[in-house]
């Protein structure tokens, strides 16, 4: 009865200990005959209360980041795991996970925001981190102009107070068709950009646990809204020309 009460009541946005219990009992049973019994249980404990962080992460940055402002189940990725190209077919992800993308650019793509847990750790991070083909060459492009003003943000004390060292996965060579010895190079030759911190699992079970993501997001969004820049230029609708006039 007491359980049947808890779950007619609006969830908290962060977790019990019985989440992260489940998501360590997951890791060591990952296939249909454990989960879907136990669906419910996974509802209550895990689906929840990460709609309720989201949505209240994403009240917030209607101040800082309108243009990723989306219903909370469109944020929220789904615990499924999608094995059709992939070795490992165990079907379920060991960890809830949102992510609030750019108005206008698909799901996981773009620059964006990230926050995830799972039984070891939390993860808040925000930037681009597997930009298309096309939006991956537009982010390049327009660092060999601006890269100063985004080494400028990278370099901000609140951002490396905040967040972990910037890491691109960089390539070993400059990309084809962009200048060897432009003063980008460092820059132009990551394949992701962006920041992110790692805090103990218990963050998730504090009542603090959306403030924290909010308080990562607000100071990562002059980085953020700069990876978006040529993308969401390169996303616009193009003016259409009436009588040869523009």
């Amino acid at each position: 009865m007491a359980r049947a009460a808890q779950s007619a009541s609006p969830a908290l946005p962060y977790f019990r200990p019985e989440a992260l219990a489940f998501l360590r009992n997951l890791a060591r049973h990952n296939d249909r005959a454990w989960f879907t019994p136990r669906k419910a249980i996974f509802d209550a404990e895990l689906k929840e209360p990460m709609l309720a962080a989201i949505r209240k992460i994403t009240d917030a940055m209607l101040d800082f980041a309108p243009s990723h402002v989306r219903p909370a189940e469109k944020s929220l990725f789904r615990i499924y795991r999608d094995t059709r190209f992939s070795a490992d077919k165990t079907p379920y992800k060991t960890h809830i996970a949102a992510w609030w993308t750019h108005t206008g650019l698909d799901k996981t793509s773009g620059a964006g925001y990230y926050f995830h847990v799972s039984a070891k750790e939390v993860i808040i991070a925000a930037g681009a981190y597997m930009p298309e083909k096309e939006q991956l060459a537009a982010i390049r492009h327009w660092l060999l102009d601006h890269h100063q003003d985004f080494r400028k943000l990278l370099q901000n004390q609140k951002v490396r107070r905040t967040f972990e060292e910037f890491e691109g996965n960089a390539l070993t060579r400059p990309p084809k068709g962009f200048p060897a010895e432009h003063p980008a190079m460092d820059l132009v030759r990551c394949r992701q950009w962006g920041l992110a911190t790692t805090l103990p699992a218990e963050a998730a079970l504090k009542p603090d646990l959306a403030a924290q993501v909010i308080r990562h997001f607000r100071i990562a969004a002059p980085v953020v809204d700069a990876l978006n820049t040529p993308l969401a230029a390169a996303a616009a609708p193009k003016k259409k020309v009436l009588f040869g006039l523009r």
